[in-house]
């Protein structure tokens, strides 16, 4: 018999918190956010490096405190079934295009999946492949190696030839995925199922790191929107200045509006306006309730918004992707990209949407217990895969289908 594997229920509407705002337990719910802080900066030696791997842009992003209340609010105006926040002024969420701009992130390319392993003997052997050096048993969180052996090494790494440069910006890019781009509750240690896509250090930039990092955040605030949910993690960095951005009326002041990834703008905003960090839950779902038509920014990084010197020509390579309403994968992860839903972020007309995608067993699934499982050829999973491979004609086109 094939074996069962672990899902939440996060398709089940009747468990959404707005079903639950009038009972007193859930009224005031205040989830924890996990925000774990960036990596340390790394050598200026291997900026190269980190450019070849896609990577440069996003260790670039500081320290980008968070809104407990705001993030919350937001919780509740996200809908599972959509992957969009319903506000009164239409459907929106965070997109390709967003994380591109606000993140630096590769977002085009080969999906980010293949083999997750359980067998610590297995996770030993790739990292000594990779690094020379395998961490003990001690050094790990089950099929996670914790963050303080990989900031150990790359502390220790000399950098002295080609091949100490890649394991130094390997070891830096494990350090960003367990932080503020992949980073989960514990803010301890990083799944060690990325290793294998660094194997070929000149290859690092062929997979799209951007969708992946946009699945995690989606899958996230899909878990977050249970009632019984007490905390949320995923890369709340590029939440937080995305609602920043729509919504600037609503934002912090920018400290640095010049930088680029865009996130840096709100970097150590609480040194500017520490009044924000204590605006209120009651204040924020009010902000939401109240929205005008015109508030919202619908198309944000436009010549007459961002000064086009600003983002680097690099990131726009990759646009062609952006509004592809398409699944978003990083191994178990399967999310939905539901541009077709909130064209007017695109700049073009919002007509009646689809009907939303059900994504079945895919949408839910964990890693929780034993999982020696290809992904990437699993049933459950590689018919999203194969919608990913063919995003180019799922592109959104300036005139409506009828």
């Amino acid at each position: 018999m094939a074996k069962r594997h672990k899902a939440r229920d996060v398709d089940r509407p009747e468990l959404h918190i707005v079903n639950y705002l009038s009972d007193p337990d859930y009224s005031s719910r205040m989830m924890t956010c996990d925000h774990p802080l960036p990596p340390d900066r790394y050598h200026p030696s291997v900026e190269d490096h980190l450019r070849v791997t896609g990577f440069y842009h996003a260790s670039q992003i500081g320290v980008v405190q968070g809104q407990k209340a705001l993030i919350n609010a937001l919780v509740e105006r996200w809908r599972p079934e959509t992957h969009t926040f319903h506000l009164p002024i239409g459907e929106c969420t965070v997109t390709l295009e967003d994380v591109a701009v606000i993140l630096g992130l590769p977002t085009n390319g080969l999906p980010v999946t293949g083999m997750t392993l359980s067998s610590f003997e297995a996770l030993e052997g790739e990292c000594f492949h990779q690094f020379g050096v395998a961490p003990r048993k001690a050094d790990c969180r089950g099929s996670g190696i914790k963050m303080t052996w990989l900031r150990n090494l790359k502390e220790r790494i000399q950098l002295t030839d080609e091949n100490s440069m890649q394991r130094y910006v390997k070891c830096h890019i494990m350090l960003l995925l367990g932080t503020i781009l992949h980073g989960d509750k514990s803010g301890a240690s990083v799944h060690w199922k990325y290793l294998p896509l660094l194997r070929d250090f000149h290859s690092i930039s062929n997979f799209s790191w951007g969708s992946a990092c946009l699945a995690h955040l989606y899958r996230s605030l899909c878990r977050a929107s249970r009632f019984d949910c007490k905390e949320i993690d995923g890369p709340l960095t590029l939440l937080l200045a995305w609602f920043w951005i729509r919504l600037p009326y609503l934002a912090p002041p920018t400290r640095e509006p010049r930088s680029f990834p865009l996130a840096n703008r709100w970097r150590n905003w609480e040194r500017g306006d520490n009044r924000y960090r204590y605006l209120s839950l009651a204040h924020f779902r009010k902000a939401l309730d109240e929205i005008q038509e015109g508030q919202f920014v619908w198309v944000a990084y436009g010549v007459d918004r961002i000064d086009p010197g600003i983002i680097p020509e690099d990131i726009f390579l990759h646009a062609v992707v952006w509004s592809a309403t398409v699944p978003l994968i990083s191994f178990e992860s399967i999310e939905w990209h539901a541009t077709d839903r909130i064209r007017r972020q695109f700049g073009l007309v919002q007509g009646v949407p689809s009907e939303e995608t059900n994504l079945g067993r895919a949408h839910g699934e964990t890693l929780a217990g034993p999982k020696n499982l290809d992904w990437a050829t699993a049933p459950s999973h590689s018919c999203w895969i194969m919608r990913w491979t063919n995003r180019y004609n799922n592109i959104l086109r300036e005139y409506l289908e009828k």
